[in-house]
């Protein structure tokens, strides 16, 4: 009996044993899931890019996210306006851009992160440009920045700067709007601003700015998205008043400590 009994003990196992089995089963699981998944993605085609969403598509999406305001037939509510006539690329750069869907009532509509896929969008652009057609996008060539940078340039200063600074820093209006800043946005983004006239922003059509002039002033604008300040740090921008408190602040009390410094030494 007392045999069987060290018998038993000598080949107990030990009380970690089915833990480490187990353990060794879960990593062999895991690892074997893991490239079997890894496999298969790299064979499957890009859903991304293999599909493209339909006019239909939009118009579900649109129904979903948009009706509420607009109405289902884009003509309207008391909380939105028509969308009569609008066009692809103002829904485009109201979505692109994360205006749209509204986050707030509010003088102006907060720029916010977008909510919405590229694909997404361009569904829903094509949904109201085929129920309510307006302008559409632009030929590509208009937003190359290849354009006159110069005469883009004068004409920005001459229509636009006067609310977007003429450095496209942006600035403020009257009750609480304000004209956002140029430093980030897309070329196509600032052509659809031109032709539909988000906010507050004024339409300049073909009658008053052609494909051509939008085209040089896009291309001004993007020229200074990719060109460091000649003058160092910028100071927002804001020209004179920035830079003329930035002397008054530092240099005048550079000069202040230094003559209570040498009147102190001289004494």
């Amino acid at each position: 009996m007392a045999r069987q009994t060290k018998r038993r003990s000598t080949g107990r196992r030990s009380p970690w044993a089915a833990t480490l089995l187990i353990g060794i089963g879960l990593l062999i699981t895991g690892g074997v899931y893991a490239g079997a998944s890894a496999a298969m993605a790299a064979t499957e085609p890009d859903t991304a890019t293999a599909t493209s969403l339909t006019i239909e598509d939009g118009k579900k999406l649109f129904q979903a996210n948009c009706a509420t305001c607009h109405g289902l037939a884009l003509q309207g509510t008391e909380n939105g306006p028509s969308l009569y006539g609008v066009g692809a690329v103002a829904v485009d750069f109201q979505v692109g851009t994360g205006r749209m869907p509204l986050q707030m009532q509010g003088p102006q509509a907060p720029q916010k992160p977008v909510q919405f896929t590229d694909e997404q969008i361009l569904a829903m652009a094509n949904y109201v440009q085929s129920v309510a057609p307006g302008p559409d996008f632009p030929d590509p060539e208009i937003l190359d920045g290849e354009g006159d940078v110069a005469r883009g340039a004068e004409l920005f200063r001459i229509n636009c700067a006067m609310c977007h600074n003429v450095a496209g820093a942006g600035g403020a209006l009257t009750e609480g709007k304000y004209a956002p800043a140029l430093t980030e946005v897309s070329a196509l983004h600032i052509y659809a601003a031109m032709v539909t006239g988000p906010q507050n922003m004024p339409v300049f059509n073909d009658m008053y700015l052609t494909d051509e002039d939008k085209r040089d002033i896009i291309s001004s604008l993007l020229y200074i998205q990719q060109t460091e300040s000649p003058g160092g740090f910028k100071l927002g921008s804001l020209g004179p008043v920035a830079e003329g408190l930035f002397i008054w602040i530092f240099g005048i009390s550079t000069l202040i400590g230094i003559t209570v410094w040498i009147t102190a030494k001289s004494n």
